[in-house]
């Protein structure tokens, strides 16, 4: 299984992030082993100082691939949740500078969440998808699919141009603004629409 990630895919959040508006998808992959399993406990990492949320749609993978057309990238993915690509900031920064690759902070162990899977309908894939994060029962972050840069089709197929996709993959596709900082005891919970997807409590 692998894990794909797309950066910046949200105009306002590369904008508070000082980013520019990125003409292609920025990917990048977390291991398996970033994946946290359902019900484990969720511990603030030792080596940050600056651990932040960040609540994406992902995508489940059902078919292999690669070379995927645009206009056919949709048979290729059938499920989607609501998750948590956790970023240790003060490290990623750091990396940043030195111009190094974003791995350490950002593929972790246990560094992606998921919630439960909800099966792709004509009606969910012809509307707009709306989700949002709570921290300690506050709304911190909004999101909807019409805001994002580069669509789910375009995700896929250009993922799918330099690596093979497999059934059980997923992609994060971006997360919208208002990401920001999390500390011990904070409680999270993602929501499609009104449904809860998640909850998790920093220990």
């Amino acid at each position: 299984m692998k894990i794909f990630c797309v950066g910046r895919n949200y105009a306002d959040h590369a904008k508070e992030l000082g980013n520019a508006i990125p003409e292609e998808p920025v990917i990048f992959m977390k291991p398996k082993s970033a994946l946290m399993q359902s019900n484990a406990p969720f511990f603030y990492p030792e080596f940050t100082n600056e651990l932040h949320y960040e609540v994406e749609i992902v995508l489940r993978i059902c078919k292999n691939g690669k070379h995927i057309a645009e206009d056919s990238a949709e048979a290729y993915y059938d499920a989607f949740t609501i998750g948590i690509d956790f970023t240790a900031r003060d490290i990623q920064a750091e990396l940043k500078k030195k111009g190094l690759p974003w791995e350490k902070a950002k593929a972790w162990d246990n560094s992606a969440i998921i919630g439960k899977w909800v099966p792709f309908t004509p009606e969910i894939l012809s509307n707009p998808i709306k989700f949002s994060l709570q921290k300690n029962k506050e709304t911190v972050q909004r999101g909807t699919t019409d805001d994002m840069i580069f669509s789910f089709n375009q995700i896929v197929s250009h993922i799918s141009q330099y690596f093979s996709i497999n059934i059980g993959d997923l992609i994060y596709t971006g997360t919208p603004a208002g990401v920001g900082e999390c500390v011990t005891d904070d409680m999270l919970e993602g929501f499609y629409g009104d449904e809860k997807m998640f909850f998790l409590e920093i220990k």
